[in-house]
């Protein structure tokens, strides 16, 4: 089952960056879901992958996620 997240990337400004995070969301995970907001600086995610698999490929390029607690 794909389980859904709402991260928030305080660094995530512009399309080049939302291109750069669903790429590294789709490396661990082909068939995730990522609707990204650059705008809001929030990513919408539906794995079958691990949080913690997603924040740390977030992290290590470059792209340091957190729990979104604003509605989106």
């Amino acid at each position: 089952m794909r389980r859904p997240m709402q991260l928030r990337i305080e660094n995530m400004k512009c399309g080049g960056c939302a291109a750069s995070v669903k790429k590294a969301v789709q490396l661990v995970d082909p068939d995730a879901e990522v609707h990204t907001h650059p705008e809001r600086r929030q990513v919408e995610i539906r794995s079958l992958r691990s949080r913690a698999k997603i924040l740390e490929a977030l992290q290590q390029a470059g792209f340091p996620a957190y729990a979104s607690t604003e509605g989106g």
